[in-house]
């Protein structure tokens, strides 16, 4: 199960881009002739050292590598004819996917790429996937991941300067912000630089390059996706240090307009794409349990919960997290029961920040050994409860602004839901996936956007998953993706 402390923030986000473009096969360019074994080629090469330190960190992260032959062929097919045809065809690559339904792909130092199974279950066909890939490829030609890096290290070397002269007056922070605006600038520059030569790429390969623009309008209607009904706010560090996606998508257009005209250039590769992706893992896997609506379910665990009405989940490796009105956050973890201490005891034993000792209270959870504390930090009163389950303990962490009136309300909706799954209910959890329909007479957008699972928003996910304009048609023969079990 999960372990980690309990704090909300998650941990510092990878250096990685989350530019991502789509681009096309061309099936007469094959792999080349003569591959390069990456642990030979690599062996003397310090960049892949640097990329084979990380490289168990970001797998772990991402919750292990997704295991399936049938992607994995298709993802090096389209990998190969990139190769053939980059910048430096000498330069070998290491390509992982990500058994993780977020979408993004990113590349480290020394050849290491990595795509997610969520960034496959958007794209609509091969070009895009190539696009990502090829965009990848251009940062570690380019030693990109490298120049960020000593860029960096430089950079927290004159702030430490900077704070330590000068404090914490204004002019110390201008100057801070001044740095962390030259990194950006700096970020920028590598991000079109990518376009440019990836786009590059795609064409040389004989892919559509207008995959990239492409997917990037993907990428935007999914963004905009996630973020209808959510607090979420857009970080004004990722801003600044991303161009902005109308700007990356007119780039996009024109880089790929010297190759010829939108429409008559390149193959998308979508037939065969759609054959390797039947079947694709989709959103939550078995390993780390399922959301369904407002209830987490783990089926190897064999328990379930509920958060209030118009609360989030997000079902992230190291924890379950929710959302709600008002500023309140959950979270949901679990951890080896090693000494079996009563759990009054394990929760003074020092993991919880603030602890009010004289709040802990002993009680039982429809049938389960549980205990209850608050606790407060910042701007923050906390209910920590921690219930025993044979060798496991779980523990849920309610968090709302200080004197808030939600705070017990909240934690007593997660203790009332907790319980075992029945049997019937284990049996019935089966992982939601990507299925490739092809449309028959009869059958229109809303019909089959209908058959759509795991979602309360069928018909916009359907749309957004098999790249659906507004006003767009489907005729019989076309295929399509569903999500289904």
């Amino acid at each position: 199960m999960r372990r980690c402390a309990l704090v909300f923030l998650a941990a510092a986000a990878l250096n990685g881009c989350q530019s991502l473009v789509d681009q096309s096969y061309q099936p007469n360019v094959s792999p080349s002739a003569n591959p390069q074994i990456v642990s030979e080629v690599q062996k003397n090469d310090p960049r892949a050292q640097m990329g084979a330190r990380e490289h168990p960190r970001i797998v772990a992260s991402y919750g292990g590598e997704y295991k399936d032959a049938k992607t994995e062929r298709l993802v090096a097919r389209i990998a190969g004819a990139l190769t053939s045809v980059s910048e430096n065809p000498q330069q070998s690559y290491r390509i992982t996917i990500l058994n993780s339904p977020a979408i993004n792909a990113f590349a480290l130092p020394g050849g290491y790429l990595y795509v997610t199974r969520g960034l496959l279950a958007l794209a609509d066909d091969a070009s895009e996937v190539a696009a990502v890939l090829s965009h990848e490829m251009a940062h570690v030609t380019a030693n990109h991941g490298v120049e960020r890096q000593k860029r960096e290290e430089a950079e927290v070397i004159a702030s430490r300067v900077v704070a330590e002269v000068l404090s914490s007056d204004i002019a110390g922070k201008q100057a801070l912000a001044r740095g962390k605006l030259r990194l950006a600038a700096f970020s920028r520059q590598q991000e079109l630089q990518a376009d440019e030569i990836g786009i590059r790429t795609l064409g040389q390969a004989g892919y559509d390059p207008y995959a990239a623009a492409r997917f990037l309008d993907s990428m935007e209607a999914y963004s905009r996706f996630m973020s209808a009904n959510s607090d979420a706010d857009q970080s004004l560090d990722f801003l600044s240090s991303h161009p902005s996606t109308p700007q990356r998508i007119d780039l996009a257009r024109d880089h790929a307009r010297e190759f010829g005209e939108d429409g008559k250039v390149g193959d998308k590769g979508r037939d065969y794409y759609l054959d390797g992706i039947d079947g694709l893992l989709y959103g939550d896997s078995p390993e780390e349990g399922y959301v369904r609506g407002q209830t987490f379910l783990h089926g190897g665990l064999g328990i379930r919960f509920d958060v209030p009405p118009d609360f989030r989940i997000d079902n992230k490796v190291e924890a379950v997290l929710a959302t709600g009105p008002g500023d309140i956050a959950i979270r949901f973890d679990g951890v080896a029961d090693s000494q079996n201490q009563t759990l009054t005891n394990y929760i003074s034993s020092g993991w919880v920040t603030g602890l009010d000792t004289s709040t802990i209270k002993p009680m039982t959870i429809n049938g389960m050994e549980a205990a209850t504390a608050h606790a407060s930090a910042d701007r923050w009163d906390f209910d920590v409860t921690v219930i025993r389950d044979k060798s496991q303990i779980f523990r849920f962490l309610t968090a709302v602004p200080k004197g808030s009136a939600a705070l017990e309300q909240t934690a007593d909706i997660l203790r009332a839901s907790f319980r075992h799954i029945t049997p019937a209910e284990a049996a019935s959890l089966k992982p939601l996936r990507v299925r490739v329909l092809t449309v028959k007479p009869g059958d229109t957008i809303t019909t089959l956007a209908s058959r759509m699972m795991g979602t309360d928003r069928k018909l916009d996910l359907f749309k957004l998953i098999n790249a659906l304009q507004t006003g767009a048609s489907i005729a019989p023969g076309d295929r399509v993706k569903i999500i289904a079990e």
